[in-house]
């Protein structure tokens, strides 16, 4: 590996997580400047094209989070400008994306997930709320967890406990996407974890346990300060956090990431891990996940993420 050159991290973007996405770009910004890495941070604005045209940065990392940051839009037009980025390629960003396929995809190479089924707001509206909805708390019971198939941060997302929860579930979710994912709620340990390629193959890093003081990991209770204990590593059996690292791997592996995950799971209370949804760009904030996982791990950020972008500068 050569020495980086000049660097740009993207931020910001325009979905609903872009105050999330700017925290993230400052704290990478920062990791990497305190390695010695030149940095210069961008939003993806009219500007961004003119200006990586007329300087052209040696390796990109993006911490744009929900769409076209981790959608593969952006991805694409850094391809057709020929110009490296750290992370999973375009159609590798689709499929994770959507949480549906996604969840197909892990199922097929035989990972646990919990039961679920996905349901577009026309649908919904068209056969009748009502009925649908029954039929649906018949066939997965409670309690339920609904989300959009598409997004993160936690946001349209609750649980539901009783069948009269669900229908102001549904709209809450529609508020944020137009196809809702409703699952089984697998009760028991909720972590996370991170996997890293820095070209010798995926690794994960150890799981972080999350438990919020609510019971619910919701968007205030993952970038509020306080509103959340983590334990890194997780408090798990030796054999669990293993099967937990390899659920992640495999994970990674099926779904054609590369560079930088990040896997949320469940573990029953049997030990089992279920597959919930795959992050192909994880938070960096104070509060996030990925950078708790790297402490615990004995590394630095900083140099993680320079090498990161040496690997994909070599591509």
């Amino acid at each position: 590996m050569g020495d980086l050159g000049h660097v740009l991290v993207l931020a910001g973007g325009l979905s609903y997580e872009r105050e999330v996405s700017l925290r993230s770009g400052r704290r990478v910004s920062e990791v990497l400047r305190a390695a010695g890495v030149d940095v210069e941070t961008r939003d993806t604005d009219a500007s961004l094209v003119p200006a990586v045209l007329a300087d052209r940065p040696d390796a990109v990392f993006v911490t744009l989070h929900g769409g076209a940051g981790e959608d593969g839009a952006i991805r694409s037009v850094l391809e057709l400008l020929n110009i490296p980025y750290v992370g999973a390629d375009p159609d590798a960003c689709r499929v994770a994306f959507d949480k549906p396929t996604a969840k197909a995809v892990v199922r097929s190479v035989g990972l646990s997930t919990p039961e679920s089924v996905t349901l577009p707001k026309e649908t919904f509206h068209d056969l009748g709320a009502a009925v649908v909805l029954g039929r649906i708390v018949e066939r997965l019971g409670l309690p339920l967890f609904v989300k959009p198939a598409r997004g993160g941060s936690a946001l349209g997302a609750s649980i539901v406990r009783t069948a009269e929860e669900l229908p102001a579930a549904m709209v809450g979710c529609f508020a944020y996407g137009d196809t809702a994912l409703i699952e089984r709620c697998i009760e028991g340990v909720e972590v996370a974890v991170s996997v890293v390629d820095l070209g010798d193959g995926p690794v994960a890093l150890p799981a972080v346990e999350i438990v919020p003081d609510e019971g619910v990991y919701d968007y205030a209770a993952r970038y509020t300060a306080g509103h959340t204990e983590f334990f890194a590593p997780a408090r798990l059996p030796e054999a669990v956090a293993a099967a937990c690292a390899k659920t992640a791997v495999t994970a990674h592996t099926a779904l054609g990431l590369r560079d930088i995950s990040r896997t949320d799971l469940i573990v029953d209370a049997d030990g089992t891990p279920y597959f919930l949804e795959v992050n192909v760009a994880p938070g960096m904030t104070e509060t996030s996940l990925l950078p708790m996982a790297v402490e615990a791990a004995g590394r630095d950020l900083g140099t993680l993420c320079s090498r990161l972008l040496e690997v994909a500068a070599t591509r």
